[in-house]
């Protein structure tokens, strides 16, 4: 028995060597982790773009790490140096703010493809730091084409109507941007792209002139709906029995609850707000380590390929590459076509073009106001937060270049 024993344990020894040799000769797997915001149909989307790398990519792995607090998540991750490889950057002011601390990395990323304002947001003297790889505009006004007649396209127009709007303002730990982006908006119509441009840059004062006067309009046009939208969802509000009786809502398609069939059979449409000039914005990705399997897939990521992918998965997507022109859904094609058309100027989020905590502030000011809170003092407040952060004529912060402009393929 002991004969037979020893033979089959060194064939075991063997065995067990042979296979060792064979797995050590692998390479090891990449893994890739990407911090987003997103949820529900938008994840759906932004997966089905991983599914497809990794199967073009078998060597490599992508974890993404969804939180609704990606700011503060982020920014606690960069301090305790445990960052992830790659994140969203949801404002060009993230974006600046990485990059002065020196925690953001240049990418070997071509934005050519990219039409302006969005190729060179995420620049910085010709190096490139964040890729724009889902695109909005913000500046739609929509509409049941079954019970509302069309809207007018002014905001002039619109506030001399008897229109009920939906309005929900909760959004986590960003609740009351939807409000923000209105009042920008109305701000970049009635007041034009220069005003628009100095208020995001801090060079114009928040209780007097054009700002409070489109904080006013905007306040005029939601009294009736305002004291509900604060315990609200955005995405919520045109479905809300809360909301009974709404007609019109404002805002991205992406921020809609509609289904893509009723889109695409202009069941819901909608008119731009705006005849000359629209706010639009973008989710960056930027890269955070050195880790080489995360420059592959942040290139991906940024490729039309990938794009032309993400666009035609829910969540209604928008490409800023000038080769992504083809849409499953005809609606979601055509506002696409806003970002490459000369017809409108294109203005980058002012929000999302503050200081982060001067954009911050102005979200708890319409939360505030929703709750009650007289417009005057929380203007005031916003005018002390930005001082105190250092804005100061002439010697003000620049916002991003270009801010707005007319879309300019390459």
């Amino acid at each position: 028995m002991r004969r037979l024993t020893a033979p089959l344990l060194r064939c075991t020894l063997l065995l067990g060597l042979l296979l060792t040799s064979v797995s050590c000769g692998e390479p090891e797997k990449g893994k890739v982790t990407i911090m987003v915001p997103w949820s529900g149909t938008e994840f759906k989307a932004f997966y089905a773009v991983v599914k497809a790398f990794e199967r073009d990519h078998p060597r490599i792995d992508v974890e993404p790490q969804v939180t609704r607090a990606l700011t503060q998540q982020l920014d606690a991750a960069v301090a305790a140096d445990a960052q992830p490889d790659l994140a969203v950057l949801p404002s060009v002011g993230a974006i600046a703010k990485y990059r002065k601390d020196k925690a953001l990395l240049k990418l070997d990323v071509d934005t050519d493809a990219y039409v302006q304002p969005f190729r060179e947001l995420g620049m910085d003297g010709g190096d490139v730091y964040a890729v724009p790889v889902k695109a909005d505009v913000k500046s739609l006004i929509w509409y049941d084409a079954r019970t509302t007649a069309r809207p007018p396209e002014s905001w002039t127009a619109r506030r001399s109507g008897s229109y009920r709007w939906c309005l929900g303002l909760e959004s986590g730990p960003t609740s009351g941007w939807p409000g923000a982006d209105w009042i920008a908006d109305i701000l970049l119509s009635d007041a034009g792209a220069a005003t628009y441009t100095a208020w995001a840059s801090g060079d114009r004062e928040w209780d007097k002139g054009p700002v409070k006067a489109a904080w006013t309009a905007w306040a005029d046009l939601v009294a009736h709906t305002l004291k509900k939208a604060a315990t609200l969802n955005f995405r919520e509000a045109a479905n809300s029995k809360a909301m009974k009786g709404c007609s019109l809502s404002h805002g991205a398609l992406s921020a809609m609850p509609f289904q893509s069939s009723h889109v695409r059979n202009g069941q819901y449409t909608y008119v731009p707000s705006s005849r000359d000039a629209l706010e639009v914005s973008a989710d960056f990705i930027g890269r955070f380590t050195r880790n080489r399997s995360a420059d592959e897939f942040i290139r991906y990521l940024a490729s039309t390929e990938a794009q032309r992918t993400w666009v035609n998965e829910p969540g209604f997507a928008l490409s800023a590459d000038e080769k992504v022109t083809e849409y499953d859904n005809t609606t979601q094609g055509r506002i696409a076509g806003i970002l490459r058309s000369s017809r409108y100027t294109l203005c980058f989020s002012a929000a999302d073009a503050m200081d982060p905590d001067v954009s911050a502030a102005f979200y708890r000011a319409v939360m505030d106001y929703a709750n009650g809170r007289k417009p005057a003092p929380l203007l005031a407040a916003l005018d002390k937060v930005q001082k105190e952060l250092g804005y100061s004529s002439p010697q003000s912060p620049q916002p991003p270049e270009p801010l707005c402009s007319k879309p300019t393929p390459r």
